[in-house]
């Protein structure tokens, strides 16, 4: 907000409780979502989204994070300094249950009981143990895994702890399972489906009648097939293609998941309370119950499968000529799997053999997601797939190796067929203008792209920025281009991928900034997304000509929320996924301590250098522990300098570490330098 100008701000500046005119005035009152840090400060951003604002230590108060707050401001935004505000009041609680480690406290010098004890919270935003009594302990040990429920708010200022009683022992951490559950039940995800819903959903998955497929266009005679990962168990995209003369007749088919979870049901209220499904190490959490997203709705091969298909036209340049979007049937006839897809690409005779009647279709795919993907490129779209970690556990839930996850020729076919379908779907209800659910990819911060180019300074990349001190997206794209093969990239790909804004479900059509398209949604995955599902039943009324004036109304109702939901489920997803995943790489270096790697510092703060090993396992060289100098930080170059030695590392910068501390508990890895 620019100085002098909007009522915010001259409020804001007034004495407290006088207006301009010297009358007594009501000092202003805002709310909004109280985002918690580690060292008990955080901040608040206003309902409406326009201002941010510091909330100190003190002035917290008994807020949690992610609860809705009022607040007061108390200081001006000034310069590049946030304005100030106190916590007033707490209006709506996010959680009142937290996961922790219990902490034993004194014995009773009567009985040698445990008097009382702690929970330290595994959520780094709750930066305050809570108090527990003997008698609500339920007997935890010191050390177990345990989940309070909060009785008592403390606060801070007032130097009073919060209280709690212990509802769940989960057991101790190192116990097979027990550390991705402590996570499940960290982030509140729901692990089991309400009886009604799982009633619901056996009463939905029996096979359709002659009726239903009577009005779909019949596909069971083409030649189509999923691929997916080796470990997947439900397929909710199938893919076919047809050559003609000059032309390519391309079908990507959706599973019609629509057709079995019907709007305002108990399986629909289900599937939008879990917004996603979730992936982690060693479960799967579905959003719908698995009859349906193993069983009906999933293309298994060999089976009749309702679809949402749609069919592109391409020239033999790879650009879409004409497409049609139709209700379907389908047969898939073979479960591929990316690692089969791609050995037979690269020429292996047996599996040729064996899928002797798709390998001319696999090979004439490869050659069209090819130039799909160049026309894709030469319109700016960026590359930002980082390695990815594959996390192998043992028949116990243990992790036995952690390596770099494949990322092909097969993946990349299935990504670049799946982003085409995607964007027709989102411009073809997007010229129409009728109510629809968009993904969005906003412009990058500015502050975050200054920061960028100037980091690339030091490896000889050159950013051309705007006025404004952004970028253009092919600005961007001949950095990662460049950068590409070089021991930087990784480091280049992952500042880039910070400096973005975060991509999330919307009403409005406001484009892609990353994939450098005007129109793009989410309509590949509605087995483990909700927008998806919630798009097909907007596109099945459209076909069906039931998109009436009141429907219209009707999702322009309700489709704000369910974006705004959907992306904050998403966000959950994300973190428990990043969460299990760091404990399950935590859980691998516990047996390699000692051990010597060479890996390239990911991260320089005034605590620790961060460095990440060559499978993603990401841990911190402490400075406190780097005794033989006294390091400084530079934040402006990311490094740190030794004023006595003169010794520097920067980001980027490679160096040899050997692992010698790696706790579950605190979910860290500690390095030394070599």
């Amino acid at each position: 907000m620019k100085k002098g100008k909007g009522k915010k701000y001259k409020i804001y500046n007034r004495k407290r409780s006088e207006s301009r005119d010297g009358k007594r005035q009501k000092s202003i009152k805002l709310k909004g979502n109280f985002m918690a840090t580690a060292q008990g400060f955080g901040f608040v951003r206003s309902e409406d989204g326009d201002e941010e604002f510091f909330i100190p230590a003190d002035s917290v108060h008994s807020a949690m994070h992610g609860d809705m707050v009022e607040i007061h401001v108390t200081r001006p935004a000034k310069g590049s300094k946030s304005a100030e505000a106190e916590i007033t009041r707490v209006m709506e609680r996010a959680n009142d249950t937290i996961v922790g480690t219990f902490e034993a406290g004194k014995k009773s010098r009567r009985t040698g009981d445990i008097a009382f004890g702690f929970v330290i919270p595994d959520n780094k935003h709750y930066s305050d143990d809570i108090f527990v009594s003997r008698e609500r302990s339920k007997g935890a040990k010191d050390g177990d895994k345990v989940v309070v429920r909060i009785t008592e708010y403390g606060d801070r200022a007032r130097r009073r702890k919060s209280e709690g009683i212990i509802t769940e022992i989960l057991g101790d951490i190192d116990a097979p399972g027990v550390d991705i559950t402590s996570v499940v039940r960290s982030y509140g995800l729901p692990e089991k489906f309400p009886k009604e819903v799982l009633i619901e959903g056996d009463a939905a998955a029996k096979p359709v009648g002659d009726s239903v497929l009577s009005r779909r266009k019949d596909f069971r005679d083409l030649l189509i097939i999923t691929i997916d990962g080796d470990d997947s168990k439900d397929f909710d995209d199938a893919v076919s293609l047809i050559c003609k003369d000059d032309t390519w007749e391309l079908g990507v088919h959706i599973a019609d998941v629509s057709e079995y979870v019907r709007e305002g049901s108990e399986l629909d209220k289900e599937a939008l309370h879990r917004g996603t499904s979730v992936y982690l190490p060693d479960r799967v959490i579905p959003m719908l119950p698995e009859v349906l997203s193993n069983g009906i709705c999933s293309l298994n091969p060999d089976e009749d499968r309702l679809a949402l298909s749609c069919i592109m036209t391409l020239d033999n340049k790879g650009k879409v000529k004409k497409h049609k979007i139709v209700e379907s049937v389908i047969r898939s006839s073979h479960r591929m799997t990316y690692s089969n897809v791609q050995k037979i690409l690269d020429g292996d005779e047996w599996l040729s053999d064996q899928y002797a009647d798709i390998v001319p279709m696999l090979k004439d795919m490869d050659h069209l997601a090819k130039l799909v993907r160049k026309r894709r490129v030469k319109h700016g779209a960026l590359d930002f797939d980082l390695p990815e970690a594959d996390i192998i556990l043992d028949d116990e839930g243990r992790t036995v190796d952690v390596r770099l996850h494949d990322r092909n020729d097969a993946t990349r076919l299935i990504e670049d067929f799946m982003l085409l379908a995607n964007e027709i779907i989102a411009g073809t209800f997007a010229e129409m203008e009728i109510p629809f659910l968009y993904r969005v990819h906003d412009e990058p911060d500015s502050n975050g792209i200054e920061e960028l180019a100037l980091f690339v300074t030091r490896f000889g990349y050159h950013m051309k920025l705007k006025k404004d001190g952004n970028t253009d997206v092919r600005e961007l794209q001949k950095l990662l281009v460049d950068a590409e093969g070089t021991d930087a990239e990784r480091l280049i790909r992952t500042l880039a991928l910070r400096a973005m804004s975060q991509a999330r479900y919307s009403t409005e059509c406001r484009g892609h900034f990353g994939l450098s398209m005007e129109y793009y949604t989410h309509f590949t995955s509605p087995i483990r997304r909700y927008p998806d599902l919630q798009i097909h039943r907007i596109i099945k009324e459209y076909l069906r000509h039931e998109l009436t004036d009141k429907r219209r109304s009707h999702y322009q109702e309700i489709l704000k929320d369910v974006a705004e939901k959907s992306s904050s489920l998403e966000r959950r997803a994300d973190d428990a996924e990043r969460d299990s995943d760091k404990l399950k790489m935590v859980e691998y270096m516990q047996s390699h301590i000692g051990e010597e790697f060479d890996g390239v510092i990911s991260g320089v703060t005034d605590w620790g250098i961060y460095v990440e090993l060559p499978n993603c396992i990401e841990g911190m060289v402490p400075l406190r522990d780097m005794t033989d100098d006294y390091y400084e930080l530079d934040e402006v170059r990311h490094q740190v300098t030794g004023r006595v030695s003169g010794r520097r590392y920067g980001l980027g910068d490679t160096v040899r570490v050997q692992a010698v501390r790696a706790d579950k508990l605190a979910a860290e890895i500690d390095f030394v330098i070599i």
